[in-house]
């Protein structure tokens, strides 16, 4: 699980007690060797499945994982929201080509400007209550017949089984940490319903499709 090269159980000690925003500040320099990162493995294997376009849009994007993935796809325009500025510094040295916006994804106001939106690794940053929210967010910024595209957890397995038993235990350590401190650290694997997320995305004429890919699920939604 842990890397030589990544973070100590003391400085992911010092992450998981901080702020969600400082928390990946602090994390940043060395966040590729967590085993909290989306795996390069797991976006080689999504590649052939994705659609390409001329533009593409990587909320949460982190450390610029998924903006290499949408350069890849063809995508000539880049952009990526992250509200870490720490995160940002790592994606700018990864693609000093991408247009990198500090801020919350929540709060992003694209207008039919993108042809692919990446979200990788970052559900668990939604509150269920939020969902709604982020579908406005990608609705608003695809251009029609544009995909958005994310991971979710797979669903049976008795391996797939016990990792489904760990995130349920790292919510629940991470739920009474938000009781107890302040700031919260907002991470919830298994917090958001995948079925009403699914809903929400074909309420807004979305229609989605999944595909196992190594030990997880791509969903594309594509805007009709």
């Amino acid at each position: 699980m842990f890397h030589p090269d990544g973070p100590s159980l003391l400085e992911l000690l010092r992450q998981a007690l901080s702020s969600t925003e400082h928390g990946y500040d602090l994390l940043a320099p060395k966040f590729e060797k967590t085993p909290f990162c989306t795996p390069a493995s797991l976006l080689e294997a999504a590649h052939e499945l994705l659609p390409r376009g001329q533009s593409g849009l990587d909320l949460c994007c982190g450390t610029g994982a998924g903006l290499g993935l949408l350069r890849e796809l063809g995508c000539q325009r880049l952009v990526g929201v992250d509200f870490s500025r720490g995160m940002l510094e790592q994606a700018r040295r990864a693609c000093p080509d991408a247009e990198l916006v500090q801020g919350d994804a929540l709060d992003a106001r694209y207008e039919s400007e993108f042809d692919l939106v990446t979200f990788f690794g970052a559900l668990g940053h939604i509150l269920p209550e939020d969902l709604p929210a982020l579908v406005d967010v990608v609705d608003r910024a695809l251009r029609p017949g544009g995909s958005f595209v994310f991971f979710v957890l797979p669903r049976t397995g008795i391996r797939n089984l016990a990792y489904l038993a760990a995130c349920f235990l790292f919510d629940l350590v991470m739920r009474v940490r938000n009781l107890l401190l302040k700031p919260q650290f907002i991470m919830y694997y298994l917090a958001s319903s995948r079925c009403w997320f699914y809903q929400l995305l074909r309420e807004r004429g979305f229609q989605v499709q999944e595909h196992s890919v190594l030990d997880c699920i791509l969903v594309l939604a594509r805007k009709c």
